[in-house]
């Protein structure tokens, strides 16, 4: 075998010996001894052959079996073994020369070489792979260069051990992957394991988070039941990942579902998680929604903070987005957010979401909503069902690049049977003093007229004539008694034109006035109080009805 003859076609042995003509360096033979070494021989003890011979050969050969890295020859279609370095030798074992690559170095059919000479020898151009482990839990980068050989053309196979990196990368991804593992149970840990069910909504959530590829995101959302009938939701995303993003992610959630307990409209919700936001990281942002829905008035109340519209599909099919107002996201300061409404009458289906659900990389998240309001125009069902239609129809796959969290909402139209356990009743208190006794007699027509059991209907007339009492004496007018019953409960709620909220205090025996929201928070389920856009404020108290009624 010539190893002059191919040593010369070796990346990079043409550069070198070009080098060295450049400079003046004495050649010998074809290039198989570096110029440091041609520089130091005297120009006496230069062979006559003019480097063939030993020279000539023995250098390659020495170099090819001192290195760390395998070696091996092998030339024709089938890949005849020329010559394996003493690193290969010692790595697989002694290897025969002339015998076919197939039988002779199985280790490269284990490591899926063997087609990979082939496109070689084919193509002429030199191929890589990386990190290809042997079956001694060995792993190597292997480079196969095409060449010419004395036996006509060949492949060069040059394998290096990358175990130690190949070990060390797959303790990165193992570190990797149980970050992401722990901050996709952080993340599951911290959003609602059951959404609370409100009396007049369906409501349904999903949360998927990115492929293995990504890092976990601060998506949440949450369902808050606030008594009276009425239901906040809020849907948000921290604009960061991992476990991080996840832990600001749960105070945030944890902050919304107390200050929506103090019942203040959406956009002083908003201005309390703002000032949160930036003492809890002032380097990140996210952005919120947060909304109130109140089955009196058919319309979702809302504020958004640097949030994607709301999408609402109304009874005939219409989709209405809810677009403005939008303040900056939260963590950003110094705004001031206002809030806005969408109607949602019987019906009406209503989707709030990330930007996981509708962004993507090749095109404008305007693109994105639109294809969401295709998608929840044809999107019928329940509403766990139009989650999964939505995340289908916009794409969403288990190897998705970014966390998706949705939020669906069902206000239903009621009929027949099940109409009759959704009733209101209203009435205007008018004229003083003679605004009570009406008041009560109006309440117990009512509560007879739904076939509440003789006890239920008292004690409904009786927290109906405190809350009214308490109205009159110490609100201002316009002032409005309403009883509703659902499935679940009879609420009553009696509104003034005073922003003044009670408070339940202990009366001293000898005080005549300043026990009935004593009285009221003692015969009832729960009660509140909270202060009305327009000025004024809202008392209401509840009562759970037994099983069996309805």
């Amino acid at each position: 075998m010539n190893f002059t003859r191919w040593s010369a076609r070796l990346p990079g042995t043409q550069r070198r010996a070009a080098a060295r003509v450049d400079h003046g360096v004495p050649q010998r033979g074809d290039g198989a001894v570096p110029a440091a070494r041609a520089e130091q021989l005297p120009t006496d003890e230069l062979p006559e052959d003019g480097g063939g011979g030993v020279v000539g050969e023995l250098p390659v050969r020495e170099v090819l079996d001192r290195i760390p890295a395998l070696v091996a020859l092998v030339h024709g279609p089938e890949h005849r073994v020329a010559y394996v370095n003493d690193a290969y030798t010692a790595a697989f074992g002694d290897r025969p020369t002339g015998e076919p690559a197939r039988e002779a170095l199985p280790e490269l059919a284990d490591l899926s070489l063997l087609p990979l000479l082939d496109q070689v020898l084919r193509s002429a151009k030199p191929r890589t792979v990386k990190s290809r482990k042997a079956a001694g839990g060995r792993s190597y980068t292997i480079t196969c260069t095409p060449l010419e050989t004395a036996e006509g053309p060949g492949v060069l196979i040059f394998a290096a051990d990358v175990t130690d990196h190949a070990e060390a990368a797959e303790r990165l991804r193992t570190s990797e992957r149980e970050q992401r593992e722990t901050a996709v149970t952080l993340q599951r840990s911290l959003l609602p394991q059951e959404l609370e069910e409100p009396d007049d909504l369906r409501i349904a959530a999903t949360y998927q988070p990115g492929g293995t590829e990504a890092a976990v995101g601060g998506d949440w959302y949450d369902v808050i039941t606030l008594g009276g009938g009425r239901t906040a939701l809020v849907i948000g995303d921290v604009m960061g990942r991992g476990v991080r993003a996840a832990a600001v992610m749960g105070q945030l959630r944890t902050a919304v579902r107390a200050y929506a307990r103090l019942d203040l409209p959406p956009h002083e919700v908003l201005q309390l998680l703002d000032g949160l936001a930036t003492e809890i990281d002032p380097q990140q942002i996210a952005t919120c929604v947060y909304a109130v829905h109140d089955p009196n008035e058919g319309r979702l109340v809302y504020a958004s903070a640097g949030h994607l519209p709301i999408l609402v599909r109304d009874e005939n099919g219409t989709i209405h987005r809810a677009e403005e107002p939008t303040g900056p996201p939260l963590g950003t300061g110094g705004w001031l957010h206002t809030s806005g409404s969408v109607p949602l009458g019987p019906g009406s289906t209503a989707v709030m979401y990330t930007d996981g659900l509708v962004e993507r990389r090749d095109e404008d998240i305007d693109e994105g909503v639109a294809a969401l309001e295709r998608a929840l125009g044809g999107a019928t069902g329940t509403p766990q069902v139009v989650c999964d239609r939505l995340i289908r129809a916009l794409g969403v796959t288990a190897d998705h690049d970014d966390d998706v969290a949705v939020l669906v909402l069902q206000h239903p139209a009621r009929k027949g049977a099940d109409g009759e356990l959704f009733r209101n009743a209203a009435l205007e208190l008018l004229g003083g003093v003679e605004a009570a006794p009406r008041a009560r007699a109006f309440a117990s027509g009512v509560l007879s007229s739904w076939r509440f059991t003789p006890e239920l209907h008292d004690l409904g007339v009786l927290a109906a004539s405190e809350l009214v009492a308490n109205s009159l004496q110490h609100g201002t007018p316009p002032m409005r008694l309403r009883l509703r019953r659902t499935d679940r409960r009879l609420i009553i709620e009696v509104t003034d034109g005073d922003d003044h909220l009670p408070r339940r205090r202990r009366a001293d025996p000898a005080d005549e006035t300043g026990r009935g929201i004593a009285i009221v928070a003692t015969i009832t389920s729960n009660w509140g109080s909270r202060r009305t856009p327009g000025g004024g404020k809202a008392v209401w108290c509840e009562f759970v009805l037994p099983r069996a009624t309805g």
